[in-house]
């Protein structure tokens, strides 16, 4: 009986609802209602088995039953005709009131028992696909440990956070708001916010979320942004928009309902008129009841809602599900997309005897009090080298050219070739070098007492699964993949070779990634655009879908495309593809067997082989095989999300590599 999109049925609130006609908000059915209704139909039952004399009890006894099984369907049905609106409601409450009134009241009892029984199990199922998405969304506590200005500790309710405060997070504790680390380390279980399956290492000047859980480690973290403001608030926003949306297909059935239910009061006349056999018309009534047909798409469209968002892919309309399906090319933004965007280590390249740890040690060294991306970068390779930094005496820095500091009584100048030469250092050591900063490479040279003791070259390094998911994507069937690039000609082909992108162009404005979108729409490819939400927006928007990478936490991010990564993870984008083609079929199957188990119920009815409790069995037999055949869709991607605990604290004893086993390339 319940056929109401499940995607939207909070919308009855507002609105008529669907065409299927069950509106949840004003037909409420209780489990105690329906068990009191069946226990006197069944006591009927008995009573006329045991009972030769017991004719009258038995009828009053199944008329109390039907009256209270029946009373929800026939209110239900009075507001729909109220509202103006002919649904499948009418069908069920015309079955049982016809049974009713010809003094059938078992037989009207035990269809409406079924009939309810079957409101009941749809009603859960939804209400726990759509709670398995919201179980995503409701980890944040209620209470927070706030700091007062003495140091001491008062425990509020998160929602009196505010931005500026200080709050307090122990091991497992989960956070309460956004906000940055200020004091304390500590590994964070983000799969609620990113889909990362391994926990995140986060130290002082670091982001967290809310909802995102603290494994080890006290921190105080200055709350950033609160309540409805956070990330995850954002991220629920997304999800019940979702939930509003319908794919085109939805929107053909709820507009043909309207049709449907005179159409079968015609059959149903019909057969009345053939054999004049009340109680085939009331299986015919019962039977038609489109709740399979009608359950195909909503159900499979929460499933895959939720498969995505465990693993972190937010889409904003179920139609975009539909459309990842279609999707034979694939344009992806370099910087921030395919690449980190961040400046990482890529070659050390020590002069004379000097060791590559001697050279790393001198080069973080200098750089240790330094805001500039490269030193960031240095102090990253010697902390993953087990490389220990000594403290610089003397440090100065001249911006954007390099460094001065005395290191272990040494002095040490780190930074440009050109800064180098004005410092007095011999031009010589250039020769050593053999990149070319048009290839995207940033060099910094390291001058010991006077002389050059050699350089580092730094990149925007690819992430380490792009090959991996670009190769995937291909294998699935992606005919075209391309990279647009603002960065010179010459690194977009470098970046190109080196994830496997057999076509990239640079040099690309926001409008010239634009046009190129337009030009590979114009040869009949479907288009998905991938890009960091910020100055891709407009090639977002131009794509058939557009999906932000690392929206976690950016709000330019999640609102400028239709779909939003929540992590980094390339490899979402070919689960993505796998999913929206699992999920059509699933749909193609559930619409094909509605159909298919309509016609045939309406055959056996007709022809009188089924009576109207069988069929009412029937009507929910079909409703649950396609509910259990969408839920298959939930499990997908579960090979992704594997969480180890074990692996949120480095094993005792255990380090980095060590400095003569350093991960970059040695010159």
């Amino acid at each position: 009986m319940q056929v109401t999109s499940l995607l939207s049925q909070h919308e009855h609130k507002h609105e008529a609802g669907c065409g299927c006609g069950h509106d949840h908000e004003h037909s409420v059915v209780h489990l105690w209602q329906a068990v009191t209704g069946v226990i006197l139909v069944v006591n009927a039952y008995l009573v006329d088995w045991l009972f030769e004399q017991g004719g009258a009890v038995a009828s009053v006894s199944a008329c109390i039953g039907a009256l209270i099984l029946i009373y929800p369907i026939v209110v239900t049905a009075v507001k729909d005709l109220r509202m103006g609106r002919l649904s499948i409601n009418e069908l069920v409450a015309i079955a049982v009131l016809a049974a009713f009134a010809s003094g059938n009241y078992k037989v009207a009892g035990i269809v409406a028992f079924f009939m309810l029984i079957g409101e009941i199990i749809e009603s859960r199922t939804a209400e726990g696909a759509r709670n398995s998405i919201e179980s995503l969304i409701k980890l944040t506590p209620t209470k927070a440990r706030r700091l007062m200005k003495d140091g001491s500790e008062e425990e509020v309710a998160a929602s009196q956070l505010a931005v500026g405060d200080i709050i307090r997070i122990r091991p497992g504790d989960n956070v309460a708001a956004d906000g940055v680390i200020v004091n304390g380390q500590g590994s964070f279980n983000q799969a609620t916010i990113t889909g990362e399956s391994l926990p995140a290492e986060k130290n002082a000047g670091d982001e967290v979320f809310a909802g995102t859980q603290n494994l080890t480690g006290v921190l105080e973290i200055k709350v950033s942004r609160a309540g409805e403001d956070t990330t995850l608030g954002r991220v629920r926003e997304l999800i019940l928009a979702a939930e509003k949306t319908k794919l085109p297909i939805m929107k053909i059935v709820d507009q043909y309902m309207g049709f449907y239910t005179p159409l079968v009061l015609v059959i149903g006349a019909l057969v009345w008129a053939f054999t004049h056999d009340l109680n085939r018309v009331i299986a015919v009534f019962v039977v038609s009841c489109p709740c399979a047909f009608i359950l195909a798409t909503p159900t499979a469209m929460v499933a895959a809602l939720s498969a995505a968002a465990r693993l972190g892919i937010l889409i904003k309309n179920v139609a975009d599900i539909e459309a990842a399906a279609k999707i034979n090319a694939f344009i992806f933004d370099k910087t921030g997309t395919l690449t980190t965007g961040q400046l990482a280590v890529s070659r050390l390249a020590p002069i004379g005897d000097t060791k590559p740890a001697e050279l790393l040690l001198l080069a973080a060294s200098a750089e240790k009090y330094s805001n500039h991306p490269t030193a960031k970068a240095l102090a990253m390779l010697a902390g993953d080298a087990g490389v220990p930094l000594a403290e610089p005496k003397d440090f100065a820095e001249t911006a954007g050219r390099g460094v001065k500091a005395e290191i272990n009584g040494a002095r040490v100048l780190v930074g440009r070739a050109q800064w180098l030469k004005d410092n007095g250092i011999d031009a010589g050591f250039e020769k050593s070098v053999d990149l070319s900063e048009t290839e995207g490479w940033s060099l910094i040279f390291v001058a010991q007492n006077g002389k050059c003791v050699g350089w580092v070259g730094m990149q925007d390094q690819t992430r380490p699964e792009a090959k991996e998911a670009l190769l995937e994507l291909k294998e699935a069937g992606v005919r075209r993949v391309a990279m647009v690039s603002g960065d010179r000609q010459v690194v977009a082909t470098r970046v190109a070779a080196e994830i496997g992108c057999e076509e990239a162009k640079g040099d690309c404005l926001p409008q010239n990634k634009v046009e190129f979108v337009r030009a590979v729409k114009a040869k009949g490819y479907k288009v998905a655009v991938i890009g960091d939400g910020v100055n891709d927006a407009p090639a977002l928007a131009a794509g058939d879908i557009g999906i932000a990478m690392g929206a976690a936490g950016s709000e330019v991010a999640i609102h400028s495309a239709t779909i939003a990564l929540m992590n980094n993870d390339l490899r979402r984008l070919p689960f993505l593809v796998k999913l929206s083609r699992s999920t059509r079929a699933v749909i193609n199957q559930n619409f094909m067997f509605g159909v298919l188990f309509i016609v045939v119920g309406l055959t056996v009815t007709s022809f009188g082989l089924i009576g109207p409790i069988p069929a009412a069995i029937l009507h929910n037999v079909g409703s649950l095989i396609v509910i259990f055949n969408s839920a298959r869709l939930v499990r997908k991607g579960e090979e992704m999300e594997h969480f180890h605990p074990e692996m949120a604290e480095p094993k005792p004893g255990s380090t980095s590599n060590s400095s003569g086993q350093l991960a970059p390339k040695m010159a």
